[in-house]
């Protein structure tokens, strides 16, 4: 299949999942809302476009190519464009149908690694770990620990500007970008900005065609959780559809 370059064209497309990943994220960045990123810097390379800090030149020197329009690897099936190799062979997948990444207990294939990993862990080990007060199960004792706070009520994270208590850290911050409007986790590929880095993650996967939930009875995926969720109800029988 062939590579072609072509000058970066902002895409605004929307996909029957995108509106699960994507909700109400304004995309909108004020003069205000770059200060503050300034000012809470992570790195010492910032983007003077946008305000989003790097560890590492190189890393902004990638990011940049979205706000100067450098040339980008284009998809020649569908048109969608990326700044880096990697991502246009992974969504290329999507239109070659190939699965690289094959489990070596069950045989079953997998278009990205990180789904492999995650498949993987059906046949090395269960959920040892269970709520002694509801029927959840988790692998690791730091996530049964996160959960028992829901039950205990207990909420350390306290919110400066409203008083608001959460039971994890990031959502309190992900709930002060509600007072401060900083969302200082930008899209590379649009310049869409995030309060969280699960939520830039979730979105990215809209670019890279990424779908790591993948149906256990059927071979579809989905982009969210929420949506292989929804889908299963067809084959246990909680939904119909008409």
């Amino acid at each position: 299949m062939e590579i072609k370059e072509e000058p970066c064209r902002i895409k605004d497309e929307e996909t029957e999942e995108q509106t699960d990943e994507v909700g109400n994220e304004a995309s909108s960045q004020t003069e205000e809302t770059f200060n503050s990123r300034k000012a809470g810097a992570k790195g010492p390379f910032i983007c003077c476009e946008c305000g989003k800090s790097y560890k590492k030149n190189s890393d902004l020197t990638r990011h940049m190519r979205f706000h100067t329009g450098e040339r980008l690897l284009t998809c020649t099936e569908c048109g969608k464009s990326y700044t880096e190799k990697g991502k246009l062979v992974s969504h290329m997948r999507i239109h070659t149908g190939e699965r690289p990444y094959a489990c070596s207990q069950c045989g079953k294939s997998f278009r990205y690694k990180n789904v492999l990993k995650e498949h993987l862990l059906s046949h090395t080990r269960g959920k040892p770990l269970s709520c002694d007060q509801c029927d959840k199960t988790f692998v690791y004792a730091s996530n049964l620990s996160t959960h028992l706070k829901v039950h205990s009520g207990l909420k350390p994270h306290c919110c400066s500007f409203c008083g608001k208590s959460f039971s994890r850290l990031e959502n309190l911050r992900i709930h002060q970008s509600v007072h401060t409007g900083v969302k200082p986790h930008v899209c590379s590929d649009c310049g869409r900005s995030f309060s969280s880095s699960s939520h830039l993650k979730k979105h990215q996967r809209i670019h890279t065609g990424e779908k790591p939930y993948q149906c256990s009875h059927c071979e579809r995926a989905f982009i969210s959780s929420g949506s292989l969720k929804y889908h299963q109800k067809v084959h246990t029988g909680e939904q119909q559809y008409q």
